[in-house]
């Protein structure tokens, strides 16, 4: 079964067939690097990165490529603001966007074009379109991109010119021909980047730049290009008309965008206080790598498509969530497996169906839930090698999706009596209480039991039981 995706250009679902045969070419349009990532970022970054891996997973040779904005106007004010020269503005964010990707489990795009090292390709573009009399040169000196002279405008995001223009606003000091005109070049202001050009010095707009650094990396025409749903009305709108007016060849097969992020039901903004970064989310405690993990998870929960609520109880839910898909590889380690032809349910096919299917990544984790759920039986009934499978199984999709990748007992916080974090001098204390529970539960004396366990709970350990002894312990 062929990979469906929906395309936001017609609407609809439609399957993927790759413009060159095996070989899928996306364009992703990624940070504009003037401060920290937010879960907006984290978002765009984890579905595109599912995106490559699934359709990696399927065979297909994937060319991704991702941008990286490090000259605009919100980078030029922030630098101002702090009084930093913008390129190191965007070298310190940029390194830190890395940082944040690897928290994620993000894989580095196949290429990450910064805008700045296109300019020449941008300048070119303008020219053919000037040509072509799709652009012109205002008298302030900037120019202009003439959205009536292209057919289609308004296709994308389903709006029409005459709605454009009721709601257009022409500032007093703009020298557009028409108000829905946008800026293809902008003319040199003082102590502002800027480059030579046909028209004078100044610096590129900000539509005009993933149309050059995509054309340059993918060619004219390419099959999947993303990003989030705020993106599709101007910025994608506007690739669209400057790429196919200069090209006269369909830009993109298919458009994906992904859903906005929502803070306890309101959509983030800084206006509204609820302005979160990864990095504020994941704090500076010991366990940074696993907190990155959940909040991929959490991600993936939900539909691509679908908005995506942040709470920290959602966030707690979803630690929860993957403690027990961990919790059941731990359980299975060093447990000699049982030939696949002794399982009869079809995890797998019922996995891609699901990924199949628009990428729907909440009815994928379901079938991991089903695995894990299905080996905790196993074990129950003592049917260790068939458990061990399935746990395989579960590690063996979930990689598919980014997740489960690191040591369970790491993840888990798992000592198993072997000294970690925090428990170097309470190890041997809490081994002992381990011990006289154990030797309570075989004297029958289950008060005696139940009151060390308690004990052990104050002190923050997690005991991880099978029915024939504690195993491990970790802490919470």
């Amino acid at each position: 079964m062929s990979i469906h995706i929906y395309n936001s250009l017609t609407r609809a679902k439609a399957a993927l067939v790759p413009l060159k045969p095996g070989n899928v070419r996306m364009y992703v349009c990624g940070m504009t690097v003037y401060d920290y990532c937010h879960l907006g970022h984290a978002r765009v970054l984890v579905v595109f990165d599912m995106v490559v891996r699934v359709l990696r997973s399927r065979g297909l040779d994937v060319e991704y490529v991702r941008n990286i904005t490090d000259i605009d106007d919100k980078i030029i004010a922030r630098a101002a603001e702090v009084g930093e020269p913008f390129e190191a503005l965007t070298s310190r964010f940029i390194e830190a966007m890395h940082e944040d990707e690897a928290l994620l489990n993000v894989l580095p795009p196949d290429v990450e074009p910064r805008a700045t090292g296109y300019i020449r390709e941008m300048i070119a573009m303008i020219e053919t379109l000037e040509k072509k009399g799709f652009a012109y040169a205002a008298e302030n000196g900037d120019v202009y991109f003439r959205v009536h002279q292209f057919p289609g405008y308004g296709t994308l995001s389903g709006r029409s010119l005459d709605s454009l223009l009721a709601g257009a606003r022409v500032e007093k000091d703009e020298a557009k021909e028409d108000p829905l005109d946008f800026v293809l070049w902008k003319a040199a202001k003082p102590a502002e980047p800027q480059w030579p050009s046909p028209w004078g010095p100044g610096r590129p707009g900000w539509h005009i730049e993933c149309s050059a650094m995509s054309r340059r990396c993918l060619g004219d025409s390419f099959d999947i290009h993303g990003g989030g749903m705020d993106l599709r009305f101007p910025h994608h709108e506007n690739e669209i008309a400057q790429s196919e007016g200069t090209t006269g060849k369909k830009f993109v097969a298919t458009w994906m965008h992904n859903g906005y992020v929502q803070i306890e039901q309101e959509k983030m903004s800084k206006s509204l206080g609820n302005f979160l970064t990864i990095r504020e989310i994941v704090g500076e405690s010991a366990d940074r790598a696993r907190t990155g993990e959940v909040i991929r998870f959490m991600i993936l929960l939900s539909h691509y498509r679908s908005p995506l609520n942040f709470s920290h109880a959602g966030l707690s839910r979803a630690r929860a969530g993957i403690e027990r898909l961990y919790q059941v590889i731990h359980r299975c380690e060093g447990l000699a497996r049982s030939p696949a032809e002794d399982i009869s349910e079809d995890y797998h096919s019922r996995f891609d169906e699901a990924l199949n299917d628009d990428f729907n990544t909440a009815a994928a984790i379901a079938v991991l839930f089903e695995i894990a759920r299905d080996a905790n039986r196993d074990l129950e009934r003592g049917e260790k090698s068939l458990a061990a499978f399935r746990a395989f199984q579960l590690g063996e999709l979930a990689q598919i999706l980014g997740l489960l990748y690191q040591k369970p007992e790491r993840f888990l916080g798992i000592t198993g009596g072997i000294n970690d974090e925090g428990f170097q001098e309470a190890a041997a204390a809490v081994e002992s209480l381990i011990e006289q529970r154990a030797q309570a539960r075989r004297d029958s004396d289950f008060e005696a039991a139940d009151a060390i366990r308690g004990t052990l709970e104050s002190r923050g350990v997690v005991l991880e039981d099978l029915p024939d002894g504690t195993t491990s312990w970790r802490q919470t």
